[in-house]
């Protein structure tokens, strides 16, 4: 199952409105889930879009303003009353150890909580055969980081014509989808790009949460397949967007385009807007590959 998809859970901003939730995301890579971000009401759209919970495992919070971290106690909380196997871990900025685990700690009943403490900067702060999960230092008024989700590189694909012709055992497939040559019992050489073609390409998703718009953004999500990006004011508030350290929509657009990422989704939007559309046609005039974040949204990767 090759799966790789966003869906969005909430996507406003720091104040609350009978319009979006605030900011929270799962990501599907091959059937296991990832969480960013748990705002208020998290669990609920969880619950909502049918996740199951036992396939979630990690949750990555980008900071520790109340919009992206309040939901996670009563998430975990309702995790333990279900009883799932195993433990969850949460993957934080240190500070939010003393602020937190206290609390789930009280309420998790008898799930397993693995706090792990990742450092500002740009780091890899979760791998397993197939993905890598690395951080990238965001400018805000707290430390916070965006998140890179980096599928590994994938095997070639068999040719299936020629490792018979040249009668490969079975038990050397794996090494050579690996790009191994052949080396037959006579001594000769088979290239592995006689046997094999090449892979899939491995595919990248971004998201990047509360911050002024920084250069350095561009280089960290260069090429990636689908980029989440804060675009929580228009430019006529660009102004309020620098002193709050927020990034508008056109600036996302930018970055977006400068990156060269194929699809761009912006959210994180002001309570001030009503609709959300002149957001959507400011980004789409410098980035016409771009979509508004809603909850129940989901992009594949």
């Amino acid at each position: 199952m090759d799966v790789f998809r966003v869906s969005i859970l909430g996507c406003g901003s720091a104040k609350p409105t009978l319009r979006h939730y605030p900011s929270s995301q799962v990501v599907d890579f091959r059937g296991n889930l990832f969480m960013i971000d748990c705002g208020e009401g998290a669990q609920m759209q969880f619950m909502r879009m049918r996740f199951k919970p036992n396939r979630l495992r990690h949750i990555f919070i980008s900071h520790l303003h109340g919009d992206h971290c309040y939901g996670l106690p009563g998430l975990l909380s309702t995790l333990g009353l279900g009883g799932i196997d195993g433990h969850v871990a949460v993957h934080l900025p240190a500070e939010g150890i003393r602020l937190l685990k206290p609390l789930v700690d009280y309420s998790s009943h008898d799930l397993q909580v693995e706090f792990l403490p990742y450092e500002y900067g740009r780091n890899v702060i979760y791998e397993d055969k197939a993905l890598t999960v690395e951080t990238v230092p965001l400018r805000h008024r707290l430390p916070c980081v965006g998140f890179v989700f980096r599928e590994k590189e994938k095997l070639r694909h068999i040719n299936r014509e020629m490792v018979d012709f040249h009668k490969v055992p079975l038990a050397l497939l794996g090494r050579i989808k690996s790009g191994e040559d052949y080396v037959k019992p006579d001594g000769t050489v088979v290239p592995n790009a006689l046997l094999t073609t090449d892979a899939d390409p491995s595919r990248a998703y971004a998201y990047i949460s509360d911050t002024l718009p920084l250069k350095s953004v561009v280089e960290a999500v260069e090429g990636a397949d689908l980029l989440y990006h804060e675009a929580t004011f228009l430019g006529d508030m660009q102004k309020r967007a620098k002193e709050t350290y927020h990034t508008t929509a056109e600036e996302a657009a930018h970055i977006a385009a400068e990156a060269g990422v194929k699809r761009l989704v912006i959210g994180h939007f002001s309570s001030r807007y009503l609709d959300e559309k002149p957001l959507l046609e400011e980004a789409q005039s410098v980035f016409p590959s771009t979509v508004l974040a809603r909850e129940g949204l989901i992009l594949d990767v």
